[in-house]
């Protein structure tokens, strides 16, 4: 009875490991490839989002310049001294490089610690 009980819970073994291996190969490629691609969409999403009239992009063809104007879908903008401007979709924002709010920020920052120095 005893050899029975365990070449019956061999059997069960042997037909379940495939199906185990499977589900390890599964829960990889979730931790591993789709968990990763996931959050670095999230987070190109919310720089996306993020975009303010003055910032400086590069987008993915490799065009550098700056923020002129923003609608729902697409923004403007400015390359060269000429001030040429072309519209992109928003998807097309490879990096934002500076942000507006960032070098204003320092500006004021720069100022309050000149007035201090003044004083």
């Amino acid at each position: 009875m005893f050899n029975y009980l365990l070449e019956a819970s061999a059997d069960l073994f042997s037909s379940l490991l495939p199906i185990l291996g499977i589900g390890l190969v599964i829960v990889f490629f979730y931790f591993f490839m789709i968990r990763p691609q996931r959050k670095q969409e999230k987070k190109d999403a919310e720089m996306r989002n993020a975009l303010q009239v003055g910032d400086e992009v590069t987008t993915i063809g490799g065009i550098i310049g700056k923020v002129v104007s923003i609608k729902e879908e697409t923004f403007v903008l400015e390359t060269t001294k000429d001030r040429t401007r072309i519209r992109f979709l928003r998807g097309a924002i490879r990096s934002v490089d500076v942000r507006i709010a960032d070098v204003v920020a320092q500006e004021k920052a720069d100022a309050e610690a000149d007035t201090e120095e003044k004083k």
